[in-house]
């Protein structure tokens, strides 16, 4: 075995490994942790196939910029211990093996149908593209705004779809702090009113 493949063959395994570790861990900021490492050893892979620039843009705008948002918006959110508890749905657990499962068969299916002799890709200009200038600026505008045009949008509706959920969120847990902080004000009326008439017996 060359050492090309056993170089991609850690990588991968450690980015199973960290991606594993964003949707196990109960703590947000050590699943924030778990996705700078996906980020990394996807960057890392990356390089492995020839496209520097796709791997500096994973460093640069994924690893970097975004990822110190989550974490910024992760400790504005100051997330109480309670939060942090077993979530009160029991029944998805249930539901957690066999979506699993489901997802596992269609890793499978691509797996065994994909073309493992790619066509070479053309460039911009109708030749045909190198391998090693796969990672190049031209190539990738142009295999997204051509072939590759509707999945692109969609990625960026689904990302806009993903901020306003957040949103909706966020202002549903301001709501429930501004009535658990209503209900303990009513509280603690309540029990002073109760020792003033206990005084005054």
């Amino acid at each position: 075995m060359e050492f090309s493949h056993i170089l991609f063959l850690g990588l991968a395994a450690l980015a199973v490994v960290a991606a594993f570790n964003v949707i196990l861990q109960r703590n947000p900021i050590y699943s924030a942790i778990g996705l700078i490492v996906v980020l990394g050893s996807l960057a890392a892979l990356f390089l492995t196939l020839s496209a520097q620039f796709i791997a500096a843009m994973q460093i640069i705008v994924y690893a970097g910029a975004i990822m110190v948002l989550f974490v910024f918006v992760i400790m504005l959110l100051n997330v109480r211990a309670e939060e942090t508890r077993m979530d009160k749905q029991k029944y998805l657990k249930w539901l957690a093996a066999p979506l699993f499962l489901a997802l596992l068969a269609e890793v499978m299916t691509v797996v065994r149908y994909v073309n493992l002799t790619p066509q070479p890709l053309q460039s911009a200009n109708g030749a045909a593209n190198p391998q090693g200038v796969l990672g190049t600026v031209e190539n990738i505008a142009f295999g997204m705004f051509t072939d590759y045009l509707i999945p692109f949008e969609a990625a960026s509706i689904l990302i806009l779809m993903a901020i306003v959920g957040s949103m909706l969120l966020a202002r549903r847990e301001q709501k429930e702090d501004v009535e658990r902080i209503e209900k303990a004000l009513i509280r603690q009326q309540e029990e002073e009113q109760k020792y003033e008439e206990e005084v005054a017996v």
